[in-house]
């Protein structure tokens, strides 16, 4: 019978561990959630030799204490799922770096193997290790290994499944001297987490004092909850910084850290790393002279995410044009075969109108995320976040936030779909929530057709002076919201966290494509299936309940008088010429017919309900419709104002009848104006975006983005009105 081996696979960000792990699956790997969580996890399985192994790709982490998501994610599957192998792959060409991890990895006693990546530029750069002895003094396989060009990934495997036999499962804690301030009180505190069964049958109780010494948050908040030794605990630790402060002038977890680097320092000057300087380290230090040069990296940055953005929403215009007009001939095909009627109405508007909407922003997220990993594996987006992390973090936020803003329209025409999923690139979680919740408030292309309808109509004069404020004003409200977020519900200083500046490495294309793959059908499969229900909602609320029949009646009559009337009109028209006299004439009728059934819809009556709150911040009652309308989708609201305005269907992209009857409408004041502006700036995100907020945190931020945006949109709106009209008079 086939020996059934769990294994996990470990390592560093950009050490090659998905890499090696593709390479080991090939095609089985497949995606999902950690319990409970969003984050990836990816699994696999390799057959060998009558050994079945499954392998799980965990995050990458520095380390084993949780500083964020992924490094508490990676840690909890060892310690709660205790794989019977770890695979911990490491980058060779920093080998002291990467031996971190695996030193942490053998004191929670893990069945280990290491996997020594990127052997070929080790031995370019004239650098030679010992990889025997590394194993000999380490006392684990060590394994040289390609993963790019899968070299070493039957050796790895062959290593798994003899680490398997000889340990059956079995975990043998490493035990590392932390020196003589900090030994004794550590063995003080073992001897009361045993005597106490503190946390027992989950963590090593050596693991957990030098948990509590590092002030690992997640482990001492368990400790709270399982007994009074954590009192106890707590107090040894302040007698322990007692004691480091006054003999070393440090804490005890800077110590620790410093005698697990000074033991693996004592590993490689055993002759384990012999050689020349590292090759490929110097010429990314030339490369970075200009890349991250003061002046000129700025400018290769616009330079880049500019490209990246043109990429993006140039070539993804044609494949989303496509799927565009599918679901167009698709709707086209639905109203032929499928009698007229509530039915039809519902699977063209409602199923695949919805449903179209999202699918045909898939293309962009896929350029888009080519692109993205492209530039993560290639070691420039850390660059990227070096340069603008202390801007940023003023306010809050992160170096990594950039990215997410600029996509979601920091430059006009961006979308908060992709920027929103981009945020998952931030390591602290907090730091990700504020730029998850502040990124929808950029320029999206959805807005930027509505703000190019509306500048038309009340800045003709200047329109390209009046969108660059409306940019200027959406990064504005994004930096000032996230130093307000940060500084309230989501406070707390920023993770710890020490920035890697990764050499330059050349992505390989299957990994590219995987990795893309992997984003783009999550986000095909779980957010279309949820804007599929919410479509059908957004159809209902606009279309029910009906004009009565009465009323109906009325129109039409009164088309049937128009009819009449343009008969009477051109009594030598052809046939054809009259149908279309006929149809101009009509349209009309079938414009106020329109009107009248949308303010009669339970959309309508909400939008009449709100009118008292709304008169408060200056909207004409078609932009209340219109706004509602345009959570579905804020390309609604041009389509949406159209109709109130009795004009029927109208192309977003070419609106200037409706700017006209808009400029001609006294209701639209210049606060009135204003007030809207700011309001379609900052209000609840569209429901795409909703979703993915959800998906990228969970349903009570997704939650709070929807109301908490709509009521600081709404105060902010009431306040411009308030204040600009009071000025006018």
């Amino acid at each position: 019978m086939a020996q059934t081996i769990r294994v996990a696979v470990s390592g560093q960000p950009n050490c090659g561990k998905s890499t090696m792990f593709n390479a080991i699956t090939g095609g089985s790997a497949r995606v999902g959630n950690y319990p409970g969580i969003t984050v990836d996890r990816l699994e696999g399985v390799y057959r060998e030799n009558g050994h079945i192994s499954h392998l799980v790709d965990l995050p990458g982490t520095y380390s084993l204490t949780s500083y964020s998501m992924e490094e508490l994610v990676a840690r909890n599957v060892i310690v709660d799922e205790r794989p019977d192998v770890v695979i911990n792959m490491m980058d060779a060409t920093a080998l002291e770096r990467s031996l971190y991890l695996a030193v942490q990895l053998l004191e929670i006693g893990a069945p280990l193997v290491l996997g020594l990546n990127m052997m070929d530029e080790v031995r370019r750069s004239g650098v030679t290790i010992d990889v025997d002895k590394l194993s000999k003094l380490l006392g684990v396989p060590v394994v040289p290994c390609v993963a790019r060009l899968g070299q070493g990934r039957k050796e790895l495997m062959a290593a798994v499944a003899g680490v398997a036999e000889r340990t059956q499962g079995k975990w043998a804690p490493f035990k590392l001297s932390y020196g003589p301030d900090l030994d004794p009180l550590i063995d003080r505190m073992t001897r009361v987490i045993e005597e106490a069964a503190f946390l027992a049958g989950r963590y090593d109780p050596r693991w957990v004092a030098v948990k509590y010494l590092e002030n690992d948050e997640q482990v001492m908040a368990e400790g709270k909850k399982a007994g009074p030794a954590h009192d106890e605990l707590v107090a040894l630790c302040a007698e322990a910084e007692a004691v480091t402060r006054k003999n070393s002038a440090t804490t005890p977890d800077a110590i620790i850290a410093d005698w697990r680097y000074g033991y693996i320092n004592g590993l490689i000057k055993q002759g384990v790393v012999r050689g020349g300087d590292e090759l490929r380290r110097n010429n990314s230090d030339a490369i970075d002279k200009i890349v991250t040069h003061k002046l000129l990296g700025p400018v290769i940055m616009l330079a880049v995410l500019y490209l990246m953005f043109q990429v993006t929403f140039t070539l993804g215009a044609y494949p989303q044009g496509w799927i565009e007009a599918g679901f167009d001939w698709l709707g086209g095909l639905a109203t032929t075969y499928i009698p007229e009627g509530y039915l039809q109405s519902m699977i063209v508007s409602g199923i695949i109108g919805g449903v179209g909407s999202v699918i045909g922003f898939t293309p962009l997220i896929c350029i888009m995320f080519a692109m993205l990993v492209f530039l993560e594996d290639l070691g420039y987006m850390a660059r990227v976040a070096y340069m603008l992390d202390r801007v940023l973090r003023i306010f809050g936020l992160h170096g990594m936030s950039v990215m997410p803003l600029i996509m979601s329209g920091g430059i006009p025409g961006g979308c908060a779909v992709p920027g929103v999923m981009c945020a998952r690139t931030l390591r602290s979680p907090r730091e990700r929530l504020a730029t998850i919740l502040t990124a929808p408030f950029m320029v999206c292309g959805a807005k930027t057709t509505a703000y190019l309808m509306l500048v038309a109509a009340f800045f003709p004069d200047n329109p390209t002076r009046a969108m660059f404020f409306v940019v200027l004003a959406a990064w504005a409200f994004v930096l000032l919201v996230s130093r307000l977020l940060r500084s309230t519900i989501i406070k707390g200083e920023s993770t710890p966290f020490v920035m890697e500046i990764p050499p330059y490495r050349l992505p390989t294309l299957r990994g590219v494509l995987l990795h893309t793959w992997e984003r783009v059908w999550q986000y095909v499969k779980k957010a279309g299936t949820v804007i599929l229900a919410v479509s059908i909602l957004m159809w209902a609320v606009m279309t029910f309940p009906e004009l009565p029949e009465d009323t109906v009646a009325q129109y039409e009559a009164q088309k049937e008088q128009v009819v009449e009337k343009v008969k009477a009109d051109n009594p030598n028209a052809g046939e054809e010429e009259l149908a279309t006299l006929t149809e101009d004439a009509q349209k009309a009728v079938e414009d106020d017919r329109n009107e009248a059934a949308l303010k009669y819809s339970a959309a309508g009556r909400v939008s009449e309900a709100l009118t008292p709150l709304t008169n408060l911040a200056g909207f004409p009652w078609q932009a209340n419709i219109a706004l509602i309308g345009a959570f579905a989708a804020k390309e609604v609201f041009v389509s949406t104002m159209a109709t109130a305005y009795s004009m029927g269907e109208v192309d977003p992209e070419e609106a200037e009848s409706l700017s006209e009857k808009l400029a001609a409408d006294p209701a639209w004041t210049l606060p009135a104006v204003l007030s809207v502006f700011a309001f379609m700036l900052l209000y609840t995100p569209c429901m795409v975006t909703v979703v993915v907020i959800a998906r990228e945190s969970n349903w009570k931020w997704a939650v709070f983005s929807v109301v908490g945006g709509l009521c600081f949109a709404y105060v902010v709106s009431v306040c411009i009105y308030q204040i600009g009209s009071a000025l006018m008079t």
